[in-house]
């Protein structure tokens, strides 16, 4: 997630794509709107609330199994911040599996209700992106979130809230640590080693490029941290960023 990111969406984005009342989507394919995403919980409350809504939540999460069938569709978000952080904006694109082809975007603004605190950025992030994403047609069949999931200190960062929100199979695919430790990563892409913090297995330090800084890799939620790694892998081709997160900061940029 970027909070400096400005702009807006590219109104001469190609492919299937349409814009409505400030969002683009995909192709309309129903002739019934799909139920809203919706969260379980308020989401302007006080940090102490914040923190044990996370813990409640956490139990719900699904990291045991791996997902029964590859997704037809992936989608990677970009969350900035506008006017001194008192609006955010969510970007969401999705793509084709495996070809990763732009198959439909997604763009939100609305008030920013929640302050920024390290380990709960989710409620400042999330009701933008629960915006975009009720703005497609078609929910993708996995989300790779720019940002923590199981690896976190309640262990439920921003992809597990998501996940557990959505229902959608979804991997935390961060830049950087929050908590945990690990051994050296071999210098190729493919090469990783496993993330642990007090003595359990919360992700895995991957890399994505041969020689380049690797990435934070956790269980979201509906996803085992094999299929999780392996998937973060599949989604990224020339760059360290999976196109997943490179398309979404696109959108959001402009």
């Amino acid at each position: 997630m970027r909070p400096g990111n400005t702009g807006a969406p590219d109104s001469g984005a190609a492919g299937p794509i349409r814009r409505r009342t400030g969002y683009t989507s995909g192709t309309m394919k129903h002739c019934k709107p799909r139920p809203r995403l919706r969260a379980p919980h308020a989401w302007d409350v006080s940090t102490a609330e914040a923190r044990a809504i996370q813990t409640r939540l956490a139990a719900q999460v699904e990291g045991r199994f791996g997902l029964r069938r590859p997704p037809e569709s992936v989608a990677g978000v970009d969350v900035g911040f506008e006017e001194g952080g008192s609006v955010t904006r969510a970007a969401v694109a999705v793509l084709t599996f495996p070809g990763l082809d732009t198959l439909a975007e997604a763009f939100a603004r609305r008030p920013t209700t929640f302050p920024y605190v390290p380990g709960l950025l989710s409620f400042r992030e999330i009701p933008a992106v629960l915006d975009a994403l009720n703005s497609l047609d078609d929910l993708p069949g996995l989300l790779l979130c720019d940002g923590q999931g199981y690896a976190h200190p309640r262990r439920f960062g921003l992809a597990c809230h998501l996940g557990v929100i959505t229902g959608i199979p979804s991997v935390g695919v961060a830049k950087t640590r929050l908590v945990g430790e690990h051994a050296e990563v071999g210098p190729h892409k493919g090469d990783w080693q496993p993330l642990t913090d007090r003595g359990e297995t919360i992700g895995a330090v991957v890399r994505t490029r041969d020689r380049i800084s690797p990435l934070f890799v956790s269980v979201g939620h509906r996803i085992n941290l094999s299929d999780a790694i392996r998937y973060t892998l599949a989604c990224t081709t020339r760059f360290r960023l999976p196109e997943t997160t490179r398309r979404a900061h696109r959108l959001a940029s402009g």
